[in-house]
């Protein structure tokens, strides 16, 4: 007999991992840790961030993203909404006065992260999209991200006094850039292990972001997040994440047909250009900014997440079920 639970995610399309990031907010409000304990899960917490980078560097198929860097007009447009409008709309969003100081840095903090790699790849081949040029642009948007996203972030949230710039592009680099590269490396040699224990290698990764969730929120919770953060300004923040998403999914799909790509290549752009990577937001959340004020302002990256795989999956679908002789 079907699990209940199984039974109703699936029903609303609920990522099982989603739930627990949020299941770890629950155990922060309710169990977060302090003192010398939150120093010590600190420490853990920056060894699973190098860890979990350097797996993504070991996984990363540079036959694959030689195929697709050909196809060069695509990638710019697509880093163009990834790295252009995103951040665009993110600074609309901050000045419109809808959301809370706090919850609107949350939001353009989002805006100016990489894509997605994993989903976005996966999305574009279950819509029958150009997948080579999806491997390529989700990984060269990921890499260009550890550059892009702190510069960004300096530039657009500068005013809060949240960042800790060339201090903080130090510890990006040292946490991030190093063990990427490392992994990317000795590739060669662990490649074979990496596919073989493909499921230990997942849940490694989960297992290390949603350990960062629970020390940022620790640290957050400690720090009255919520007194800080009410019901109506998340359900605030939830339609804001809605309007985000129309918006840049709107654009990508128009944009790439006003510039003449054909379907294949549209479909890339528009799962590659319109969403934001959870493993690299969280991780870098934590590095970028204080504990207590990362965990608020993963909060929008949570929602925004969720939203765009529900949302995603119902359009793949619908481009994988066009006609086959479709141009």
């Amino acid at each position: 007999m079907a699990n209940p639970v199984s039974v109703l995610f699936a029903k609303l399309k609920i990522d099982g991992y989603i739930a627990a990031l949020f299941g770890m907010v629950v155990l922060a409000s309710i169990l977060p840790v302090r003192g010398e304990a939150a120093t010590i899960v600190g420490w853990v917490v920056k060894i699973a961030i190098a860890v979990l980078f350097f797996l993504h560097g070991a996984k990363l198929s540079r036959e694959a993203v030689v195929a697709g860097l050909t196809h060069w007009r695509l990638h710019l447009t697509i880093l163009a909404f990834t790295f252009v409008l995103f951040p665009a709309l993110g600074l609309l969003i901050s000045r419109s006065g809808v959301l809370s100081p706090t919850l609107s840095s949350g939001m353009l903090f989002l805006c100016c992260l990489p894509s997605t790699v994993q989903s976005s790849i996966a999305f574009t081949s279950i819509g029958r999209g150009n997948v080579a040029a999806a491997v390529c642009a989700a990984s060269a948007s990921n890499l260009l991200g550890i550059f892009l996203t702190p510069v960004l972030v300096g530039l657009l949230m500068h005013a809060h006094g949240e960042v800790g710039g060339w201090d903080s592009i130090q510890s990006i680099v040292v946490q991030l850039l190093v063990p990427f590269v490392a992994g990317q490396l000795v590739r060669p040699w662990v490649r074979g292990w990496i596919e073989k224990h493909k499921a230990l290698v997942g849940q490694v990764d989960r297992g290390s972001i949603l350990l960062v969730v629970y020390s940022a929120f620790s640290a957050a919770v400690v720090g009255g997040i919520w007194k800080i953060v009410s019901i109506p300004e998340l359900f605030l923040l939830l339609a804001a994440c809605v309007v985000l998403l129309a918006v840049v999914m709107t654009a990508t799909v128009f944009g790439a047909r006003a510039l003449g790509f054909s379907k294949p290549d549209e479909v890339a752009i528009a799962f590659c250009g319109s969403k934001k990577s959870l493993a690299t937001g969280v991780p870098m959340a934590g590095i970028l900014f204080p504990g207590a004020t990362a965990g608020v302002l993963v909060l929008p990256l949570m929602l925004f997440h969720q939203i765009q795989l529900m949302a995603c999956s119902v359009i793949a679908q619908r481009y994988g079920a066009r006609p086959a002789d479709e141009a």
